[in-house]
Parts: structure tokens; sequence; C-alpha cells
């Protein structure tokens, strides 16, 4: 009876995961071919950093160049995840090495309940009350990529704090006895073991929130500006992520600007790739 529930399970779970991998494939195939027929149209020097995004032109011809939404991104996802990783890689110490069981019990939750609340309400947040701070710390209009990049690491935190506590705290409690018979200090232990010991996970911690940060659209686009200019950290700016929100309702099915947005969303994916190409292989040059 035992060998035949393994052997069922066994089939199950290879079922699940061929059917991951065929949706993963259905939606890169159908990304790919509403994207392409974009290149018939534009060319893809042009396309990829040209400056000038006009879908209806008013006057002139129209143009799809997206090199500003692709730095934009990339600018947003970098300040959200350095002010993120740092946040959280000091919460996380804190929870798994300084704590008390009792304090994590207490602490988790909160950190739990931060991962629940729905994006639009972050965006409403940092629209009411973050664009007002930087109103009046002299920033013109409020929006702009800093705004965005803080907001968009608070939603980091929790991802980055469970995943990297729970890693830190393994390890203490696996070293913890050999250190204190050593007579080795706390913060020494955490430097020199506890860190070292987490990185790998810390890593492929990384890659995940990076996803989360390079895709991430209502949040980002309510207090970013949505303006096509070239980022700057207390400038407007508009992401992918953003532009395709914002457009795709009123893009004609079969129109240039339909394809070149679904083209903007396949750059983005390859972005996603190579971003988490180099991590990982980064994670393996480390556990060699």
């Amino acid at each position: 009876m035992n060998k035949q529930l393994n052997a069922l399970f066994s089939v199950l779970i290879k079922a699940l995961t061929a059917l991951t991998v065929m949706v993963l494939a259905f939606v890169i195939y159908f990304i790919v071919k509403e994207a392409l027929p974009t290149f018939d149209e534009v060319a893809v020097p042009d396309f990829l950093l040209g400056r000038r995004w006009m879908p209806i032109a008013y006057t002139g011809e129209p143009s799809f160049g997206i090199f500003n939404f692709i730095v934009a991104t990339l600018y947003v996802s970098l300040v959200a995840m350095v002010l993120a990783v740092t946040v959280g890689l000091g919460a996380a110490i804190y929870l798994s090495c300084v704590a008390t069981q009792r304090m994590r019990g207490i602490l988790y939750p909160f950190v739990d309940l931060l991962a629940g609340i729905p994006s639009v309400i972050y965006g409403f947040m940092g629209l009411t009350l973050m664009v007002r701070l930087f109103i009046r710390a002299g920033v013109h209009t409020g929006s702009c990529v800093l705004a965005a990049g803080i907001l968009l690491a608070v939603m980091l935190l929790p991802f980055l704090i469970s995943s990297c506590s729970e890693t830190m705290l393994k390890v203490r409690e696996r070293y913890q006895p050999a250190a204190d018979a050593l007579g080795i200090s706390k913060w020494h232990m955490v430097a020199t073991i506890v860190l070292p010991g987490s990185w790998k996970n810390i890593l492929l911690s990384m890659i995940l929130a990076i996803g989360r940060a390079m895709g991430e659209t209502m949040a980002v686009m309510m207090v970013i500006g949505n303006a096509n200019l070239f980022p700057s950290l207390l400038g407007k700016s508009e992401s992918i992520a953003a532009v395709i929100a914002l457009e795709m309702g009123t893009a004609v099915v079969g129109s240039t600007h339909y394809h070149a947005l679904y083209a903007a969303g396949m750059v983005l994916m390859l972005l996603l790739f190579l971003i988490n190409s180099g991590i990982t292989l980064l994670r393996s040059k480390l556990e060699q």
C-alpha cells in the first residue's frame, strides 16, 4: 500500500512539474508571438535605445523607444534592493541572533502582515504620505524615483526578513554550542559564521525579490510620476510595467502600439532572466 501511494505521489509531483513548465512555456510563447510583429515596423536598436515613446503621432511619425523605461525599471529596482537588503539583513540578524523565542513569536506575525497588504494600499499610502513629505523636502511634485524605490523596498522587506532570518536562525543554532565553548562573542559569530553560512540562501532570496521588484506595477506607478524621462533620483520617470498597465487598455488590438507593449514586456522578461542568471552564476561560484 505504501509503495503504491509513493508511486502515485511521485507521478502526481512529476505531472504538476510538467504542467508548470508547460504553462511557463505557453506564457513565453504568447508574449514572444505578440511582440515579434513590432519589429516589422520598428528596428530593434530604435526600440531598445530610442527615448521617444509616442504611440499616437499627433505630429510626425509614431515612435516606440523604451530606453528610458528600461533604465527607470533598473534604477528603481536597484534603489529598492539596496534599501531592502540593508534593512532586511539587519532585521533578520536581530530576529535570528538577538531576539528571544518569545520576541520572535510576537514580531513574525507583524512581518507576515506586511506581506499580506495589497500593493494598491502601499501605493495609496505612498501617494498620500511619502509624496507629501517629498514636496515638503523641496521636490516639486513629490513623485520621483526615490519615492518609488523606498515604497518598493518596504514591500520587499517582509519576504527578505522572513527568508533570511529563518536561514540565519538555523545556522546560529547549529554553531552556537561550539562558539560558546570556544568563547567567541555573539557579534563575532554573526560576522564570521552566521552571515557567511547564510550567504547562499540570501542570494537566492535576492533573486526572488528582484523579480518582484522589477515586475511590481501598481505601487510604483502611483508614486513614480509616469513621465517618459531619463530617470534621476529626485525626478519623475516611468517603468516598463507601469507603461504596459497604463496603455494596454487603450491600445488597439493588432496595432503596432499593442505589439510594442508586448515587446516591452518581452524585454522586461529578458532583463529578469539575465539578472537572475547572473546572480545564480555568482551563487554557484561561491559554492565552489
